[in-house]
């Protein structure tokens, strides 16, 4: 997640770059040749601007379903028991679950789980 960041950074300053360097270039230019460079630079702000908002929902969106809490059901077969905890997505690991409650819950191998929405 850190690089797709350090990546837009990097593509909004080499944008800002290039259009900086592109005004000086710019020593007399015929009014047909700025209206070229306004559609480029309006196209490239658009590029821009779309990339980042789909980012930002995309991290929004990630974000979300990671703390949507789901109930974890757990069925031992050593004993005729099943417990049901209720955790969030994020903190479902292959070994351990950790509740909202803040109870880290160490998995067998031996165990099963059965994750389902709470249904709210």
């Amino acid at each position: 997640m850190l690089t797709k960041i350090i990546v837009t950074l990097l593509v909004i300053v080499g944008a800002i770059f290039y259009l900086r360097q592109s005004k000086v270039s710019q020593t007399k230019a015929t009014t047909q040749d700025m209206g070229k460079g306004m559609i480029v630079r309006f196209s490239l702000y658009t590029a821009l601007s779309l990339s980042l908002i789909a980012s930002a929902g995309y991290w929004f969106w990630d974000w979300q379903d990671g703390n949507e809490v789901v109930s974890v059901t757990i069925v031992s077969p050593m004993k005729d028991e099943v417990v049901i905890y209720h955790v969030r997505k994020k903190d479902i690991a292959k070994d351990e679950i950790v509740t909202t409650d803040g109870i880290r819950v160490r998995l067998s191998s031996q165990e099963r789980i059965i994750v389902a929405s709470t249904g709210n």
